[in-house]
């Protein structure tokens, strides 16, 4: 018997200290029976450029307050949440994105950071540049899930990823902004159908003025099936979105265009 779960993705600006408007949206979304919740990138902390002035204490202090809160959460309403989230580790912050679960914590640090000149996280964290590995893998009711940071999307490794193991569902925590609604959708839309698979992406709210630029995050956050159609994708405004998928649809997508099985007759899988 082929499973279903029900997922949420929670569109944002930075969270408050305070968890009331967090518990509202958990409330409603485990009436509607998730059990797996994303969050954009930057909702749990300040959006980057807005770290750049922080204290480091400061910092850890939001995370802390967060990842605490979260931890009590999965286990109140029995969910599992991928969110990412700055920690520090031997006095040097890093990007990283956590996954909580009702009874324990796992995180993956990001492999890829920006690095431009107006937006500069490889400059800003300590996160390592080596060889690339596998992202962070995990099984949730029956689904395999790879979860990639916004910019590694970018990068074919973490989509050939998706190939080789085989992965159902791709979570992906974005911050985008600027004007590049276009360019996501379609980069996400194609992926999910050429890797047959779910793709959930969600994408942080929000604005920061930086030299009379504004930098306005547009949300977009969605949900792409296997045949790389939107299923559901929300607006510009504050709100969740939670969605049924079925595994079904990933078997039925793989086994209709056979492009593993391509792969697979030449040796390369």
């Amino acid at each position: 018997m082929h499973r279903r779960i029900t997922v949420a993705a929670l569109q944002l600006p930075t969270l408050g200290m305070n968890a009331t408007r967090l518990e509202f949206y958990l409330k409603k979304a485990k009436e509607r029976g998730a059990t797996l919740m994303l969050f954009g990138e930057y909702v749990l902390n300040h959006f980057f450029k807005e770290l750049t002035t922080m204290s480091q204490s400061m910092i850890v202090a939001q995370s802390q307050k967060h990842l605490e809160l979260l931890k009590e959460m999965a286990k109140r309403y029995d969910m599992v949440f991928v969110a990412p989230l700055v920690v520090r580790k031997r006095g040097a912050l890093h990007k990283m994105i956590v996954r909580i679960t009702p009874r324990y914590v796992r995180y993956y640090e990001q492999q890829i950071l920006i690095g431009y000149p107006h937006w500069n996280e490889q400059a800003f964290f300590a996160n390592a540049s080596r060889a690339l590995k596998e992202p962070m893998l995990f099984r949730h009711h029956g689904f395999k899930v790879m979860v990639m940071a916004g910019f590694e999307m970018h990068f074919d490794y973490f989509w050939q990823t998706v190939q080789r193991k085989k992965v159902d569902l791709v979570l992906l925590p974005s911050a985008s902004t600027f004007a590049s609604h276009n360019r996501w959708r379609e980069i996400i839309k194609t992926q999910a159908f050429l890797h047959g698979c779910f793709v959930l992406r969600a994408n942080r709210l929000g604005e920061y003025v930086d030299k009379e630029v504004k930098w306005k995050f547009y949300g977009d956050t969605m949900l792409v099936n296997p045949e790389g159609e939107v299923e559901m994708m929300l607006e510009d405004r504050e709100s969740m979105l939670v969605e049924e998928i079925a595994k079904s649809e990933v078997i039925a997508h793989r086994k209709l265009w056979g492009f593993e099985k391509e792969l697979k007759e030449r040796g390369m899988l």
